[in-house]
């Protein structure tokens, strides 16, 4: 594909070291140094200019593309070259990344002929909010074809623990457990492996059973989330209130800046505790009652203050820390140390933009495990020619599992099956399998 990527930031970096490997990128920004950075790096052709001046596309006007994604840091500078990029160029699909949510009640977008809007900063609240609703989970991801969740838990427990995947399960209907990642590994599970203290296992199926398995083997969290710490009065941060208020929860929002206090104050309507300090002694901890605190969240921009605040938090008796973040090199740190991770808006931003290009109508691919691994889902469309047909499953292997969701029933996807309308053929896999199995599922 042809693909024109608008902003050379983090997001706009990622996008084009990831692209560039299979597809013929294009970047554009007014940041000398950082096209400079990129064009040393990376394959693509860098465009100094202004993307919302059209004079920037007069010299691709002899180009179609495939992709135009708008990714810059302004949302009314993505949106102006969502409408000047037309004047000189045919583009076939259009991404743009928002900070603003009021635009999803819009039309503009339609009007605009916007392929996918992203909003990270709902996408990365809604992450928040799901940990208070699967309290004991580490992480959980939702799909638009099944109800079924891949949900992770910490094995928490006090002293040696080891456990057979199979006594996990034989109580439970609809769930499989998909891995485990040990040792900064992602790893196949299968009913006579055993899980340890220390894993983070992947379990996909019905959400309730799910939750009903995370009771009985992480120990250290707890069931319900009542008391919310919140440190950061970023955007993020405020948003994550605001969510969490809306769920009937206490919260209280910490932020050493007065201004952003204030700010916070006033948007949140003094519905909550908004308390300035840096809190650099423990003792701030029990003079303001924070160690009560079922769960704290870290959300400022920087990812190494997130987990020291993230440290300090635990160390004070919090028992579930959540870190906000948008560099990948942190993530094994973080879940050696007991802190859940939630990408951060960034990393969200770069997360579903390459999700959404990699999937179609009616393949879903997404990336889980710190990347370390990858889910494919494939659903049988009324109309579909593999309406009855014969499909050999993907082979088994230490690096793939396949099932196959019928009437939201999961059962293995091994040998052959007769595929049936509505039916859901799941794969997962390591990373080192995932280039094969998305050229296998797309071919079927």
């Amino acid at each position: 594909m042809k693909i024109i990527i608008t902003g050379a930031g983090k997001v706009g970096y990622n996008l084009a070291k990831n692209l560039s490997q299979y597809h013929e990128v294009t970047v554009i920004d007014q940041n000398e140094e950082a096209l400079e950075r990129i064009s040393e790096e990376l394959d693509i052709l860098p465009i100094l200019g202004d993307a919302e001046n059209p004079q920037t596309y007069k010299n691709l006007n002899d180009k179609g593309i495939d992709l135009f994604i708008s990714v810059t840091n302004v949302d009314e500078a993505n949106i102006i070259s969502l409408l000047t990029v037309d004047q000189y160029i045919h583009v076939d699909k259009k991404i743009v990344r928002l900070k603003k949510t009021f635009f999803k009640e819009s039309d503009l977008l339609k009007k605009l002929d916007v392929y996918e809007a992203v909003y990270p900063l709902l996408l990365t609240t809604q992450k928040v909010e799901s940990l208070i609703e699967y309290a004991k989970a580490n992480n959980v991801k939702s799909f638009s074809y099944t109800n079924a969740k891949l949900i992770s838990v910490k094995i928490a427990q006090r002293g040696d623990f080891s456990i057979f995947v199979k006594n996990i399960l034989q109580d439970h209907k609809n769930v499989i457990a998909v891995g485990v990642e040990r040792e900064k590994r992602f790893i196949i599970l299968n009913e006579n492996d055993v899980i340890e203290n220390g894993d983070l296992v992947y379990f996909f199926g019905n959400p309730q059973e799910i939750k009903k398995i995370c009771s009985q083997i992480e120990t250290k969290t707890p069931e319900i989330i009542k008391r919310c710490v919140i440190y950061g009065a970023t955007d993020l941060g405020i948003e994550i209130a605001k969510a969490l208020l809306d769920r009937n929860l206490q919260v209280k929002l910490i932020e050493k800046d007065p201004k952003l206090c204030e700010k916070a104050s006033e948007t949140l309507e003094g519905d909550i505790t908004v308390i300035n300090s840096k809190y650099s002694s423990h003792s701030f901890f029990n003079e303001e009652m924070l160690s009560n605190a079922d769960i704290f969240i870290a959300t400022t921009e920087n990812d190494e203050y997130n987990i020291i605040k993230c440290m300090e938090a635990s160390e004070a008796g919090i028992k579930k820390v959540v870190s906000i973040n948008n560099d990948l090199e942190y993530y094994d740190l973080m879940h050696r140390i007991g802190i859940t991770v939630v990408r951060g808006v960034k990393a969200n931003a770069f997360y579903t933009i390459l999700e959404k290009i990699e999937s179609n109508y009616i393949i879903t691919q997404k990336q889980f495990c710190g990347g370390k691994a990858t889910i494919f889902l494939r659903k049988i469309f009324k109309g579909s020619p593999l309406i009855g047909k014969s499909i050999k499953a993907y082979p088994a292997s230490e690096n793939a599992l396949s099932v196959i969701i019928r009437d939201e029933n999961i059962t293995p996807f091994y040998g052959n099956i007769e595929c049936r309308e509505n039916d859901v053929i799941v794969v997962f896999s390591n990373k080192e399998e995932s280039d094969k199995i998305k050229k296998w599922i797309n071919n079927l």
